[in-house]
Order: C-alpha cells, then sequence, then structure tokens
C-alpha cells in the first residue's frame, strides 16, 4: 500500500512535534511517524525542561531568549482555543554557581549583545538571596565515595542569576500541545508505527516504509528521532560528512523531599534552579515541597553510553540516586537522601559538543534535527521555525553549505546563523555538559 505526503517527520518528542507544526503552517502536508502511542512519550518524558540562557555560544544564547518568549505567550504560540489545558512555565531564575572553567564571561558577553538580564552574586549576596545554599568551594567533584568528599571548602562562590529562567511544569504536555496545534493545521500522526527502510530515487530521497507494510512517498524527510537518530541516519545512508558524532546516552533525574523552608526566599517566589557544576549536579524545583536532581556529567562519573537506546533501563539505580542526592545534599545540608531511588532514567540523544545538529545531509531531501536531548527542551518552539527556515531554503534551491541560512526571530528580532548548527562545523565551544 502506497501514500504520499509532502513531509515524514520522524520522532513526536517536543522537537518533532514542533516542527510538524511549524511546517504545516507554512502549507506542507506533513505526516509524523513515532515508534510510541503519544507525543513525547520518549526521551521528551524524562527532561527537566529547565529553561535557561547559559550557552557559550551567541547562537545558543538567541534561540533559548527567542524562545522564552513563545513558552510565555504559550497559548498565542499554539493559536490554542481557551479550553485547551496547556504547559506552563514557572519563572523562578536561574542561579548558576560560579566554576573556572565556565567563568561568567563566557556567557555575560552575549547577554549583553542580546539583551538578557542578568545578575552577578558575590558569596555573601547568595548566602542572602539562597540561605538554604551552603556557598563552598568543592571542586573537583568527586565520587560519593572518595575520602575528598567532605573535605572543607577550599573557597566560597558566587553565582551568576537569570531571572527570567525557569522550567516548564510538564515537558510531555508541552509536546502534546504542539502535537495537537500540528493537527489543527493539517498533519496527521501515526503512532506505534516503526520506518524500516528510507526510500531513495537516485540521489534523493523519496519516501520510507513503515513496519506494517505502508509506504509514505514524500520529497522531505526530517529525522527527529531523539535517541533514534543516529539509527536512522544508518539506515538512510547519510552522516559520511558530518564532523560531529552522536551516541545515545543514558539518564536519570531523582525526586527528592525539598529541606524544611528551601523554598521561603521571600514573597510568593519560589527557590530557582540552581546550576552547579562544582559539585556535578543541578535542582530543579518540583512544586513546593519536592525537587528534582540531576547531574552535570563531571569527569569523575562514567557515562552510560549505549549502542541501542531499547536497551536503556527505564528506572532509576540506586548507585546513581545516591551520588547526585548526596551530592545534592552536600550544596543543600538540609536536604535528607532517602534510601529507596525515586525518579526518572531516558536516553539523551547527544553529540561530542553537547550542541544540536539543525541540517540538510548528503541525501538530497533528507533533513535532521538530531543531538537535541539534555539541553534543547527550552529552545524546541523555535526550532520548528529553524527547521521550516531551513527546509523551504533548501528546497528553493538554496546552497546552505556554501552560504548558511539565518533566521530572524519573531519575538526579539535577533538573526540566528544557521551554520552554528551545521553538521560539518567545527566542535562548538560547550562546558562538556548538558548544560550546553
Amino acid at each position: 500500500m502506497a501514500e504520499s505526503t509532502d513531509v515524514v517527520v520522524i520522532g513526536a518528542g517536543v522537537i518533532g512535534a514542533s516542527i510538524a507544526l511549524e511546517l504545516a503552517r507554512s502549507g506542507l502536508r506533513v505526516v509524523v511517524v513515532d515508534k510510541f502511542g503519544g507525543a513525547g512519550n520518549g526521551s521528551t518524558s524524562a527532561s527537566s525542561a529547565v529553561v535557561r540562557f547559559t550557552y557559550p555560544t551567541i547562537a545558543g544564547v538567541n534561540a533559548a531568549w527567542e524562545s522564552l518568549h513563545c513558552w510565555e505567550a504559550w497559548r498565542d504560540h499554539l493559536r490554542a482555543p481557551a479550553s485547551e489545558t496547556l504547559a506552563t512555565f514557572n519563572r523562578c531564575g536561574v542561579t548558576l554557581l560560579d566554576v573556572d572553567f565556565a567563568p561568567r564571561t563566557l556567557f555575560t558577553s552575549h547577554f549583553d549583545k542580546v539583551g538578557v538580564p542578568y545578575e552577578e552574586w558575590d558569596p555573601q549576596e547568595l548566602s542572602e538571596q539562597l540561605p538554604a545554599v551552603d556557598t563552598g568551594q568543592y571542586f573537583p567533584p568527586r565520587p560519593v565515595d572518595d575520602d575528598e568528599f567532605f573535605a572543607d571548602a577550599s573557597a566560597r562562590l558566587g553565582a551568576l542569576h537569570t531571572p527570567d529562567g525557569g522550567f516548564i511544569d510538564d515537558p510531555q504536555l508541552a509536546a502534546r500541545n504542539l502535537a495537537t496545534a500540528a493537527q489543527r493545521h493539517g498533519a496527521t500522526f501515526r503512532w506505534k508505527t516503526e520506518v524500516t527502510a528510507v526510500i531513495r530515487q537516485g540521489e534523493r530521497v523519496g519516501g520510507v516504509l513503515l513496519k506494517e507494510g505502508t509506504e509514505l512517498s514524500a520529497g522531505v524527510i526530517v529525522n527527529s528521532a531523539g535517541p533514534w537518530s543516529g539509527q536512522l541516519n544508518r539506515l538512510a545512508g547519510v552522516g559520511g560528512d558530518f564532523t560531529v558524532g552522536l551516541r545515545p546516552l543514558r539518564q536519570e533525574v531523582h525526586h527528592v523531599a525539598a529541606p524544611a523552608g528551601y523554598h521561603d526566599v521571600g514573597g510568593d517566589r519560589q527557590a530557582p534552579v540552581l546550576a552547579d557544576m562544582d559539585l556535578g549536579t543541578y535542582i530543579r524545583p518540583e512544586g513546593r515541597e519536592f525537587l528534582l536532581v540531576g547531574g552535570t556529567e563531571p569527569e569523575c562519573d562514567p557515562l552510560e553510553w549505549l549502542d541501542d537506546p531499547d536497551e536503556g533501563n527505564p528506572l532509576a539505580t540506586a548507585s546513581q540516586f545516591r551520588t547526585q542526592v548526596t551530592r545534592a545534599a552536600r550544596r543543600l545540608p538540609g536536604l535528607r537522601v532517602p534510601n529507596k531511588p525515586k525518579g526518572v532514567a531516558g536516553v539523551y540523544d547527544v553529540t561530542d559538543d553537547w550542541t544540536p545538529v539543525y541540517d540538510r545531509t548528503e541525501l538530497a531531501g533528507f533533513y535532521v534535527a538530531i543531538g537535541t536531548s539534555g539541553n534543547q527542551f527550552k529552545n524546541a518552539p523555535l526550532v520548528g521555525r529553524l527547521m521550516t527556515t531551513l527546509i523551504h531554503g533548501v528546497e528553493g534551491g538554496h546552497d546552505h553549505d556554501r552560504n548558511a541560512l539565518t533566521h530572524t526571530c519573531e519575538h526579539t528580532g535577533e538573526t540566528i546563523d544557521l551554520s552554528a548548527f551545521s553538521r560539518r562545523r567545527r566542535p562548538a565551544a560547550s562546558t562538556g555538559t548538558a548544560l550546553g
């Protein structure tokens, strides 16, 4: 059985759903194929959904700042009816503790150009703003069983605070919101469906073959398959000219009770997201009573790379729970470390430099929005627009490899050079962590 459409988007996470929405808005017929039963059921569901602007590249800061404006006007962005339940942006701020390998100026030089407000706190100001936080410097991060883990602080830390940062309360709902909006514009979704072959017509893509036997003819294919994106690239025979690699990485995020009084930071404010590369962890509010705790991939921790994303253990493990929550408790002395782990595990799609690839490939008509896990959730509203600019430009005859396309942001008016996300780029400036 054969069917035809203009575009097939593979993967209905928050990135794929956003791409489907913007391509459908641009007038294209879009079919989205996903192996799960609903939007955002893959790695999106394991995201901490932090909205921050601390990227070491101007393109990264511009993308995050523009995306904030989309999250703040989420109903307008989606053109959703008043009756539709939507994910919510929580503006609690993001506090990045000082660390020598990622000095404040790495970010503030871009903030000044883009117009991102920020505050620079010395150790005294950090203590006054967040009294529950230990301001000690303990770098480098160590295994929790290391004799030096509980050594005295070598100095006191300040912080870089961005008051407009925060998080999305329900990342999976955000993906569903985007998928629903895409459907209002005519996109269709095929759930519990896998791609078994990418069809070529000479030097150009011709469509995909689905597991149940359907052949979907299309002149454009978009790989937004998250941790399965590498497998799909191999199926399409693309990637030979990539200068950045990518691999699936299993990650855990843990759920713990907040210390008593942790959120009492004045008025109705909630404690901010705390990014702590000094100890190798981050801490995000989860309501008024709980916290999410994740890691920042410190060098002392072995990373769990996977050959097959389907082999990742979906449950939080006692060892990673103990490691990450103990580090968080070092920073928050009032935090208790429970004996039983509670949290979620997911598989990230990670490039060598933790910067995504939004680009065409050597197979005409085959595009990629990959390497996004861990640090691109916040940019999802914009990614759909970046990919739409890219696809219409290249399909219209523009040689993006020779002369990179640019995208002008709707809200900020800033211009983003898409070469920053090229498959052929030199590895981008990066902290080497999910924090970018």
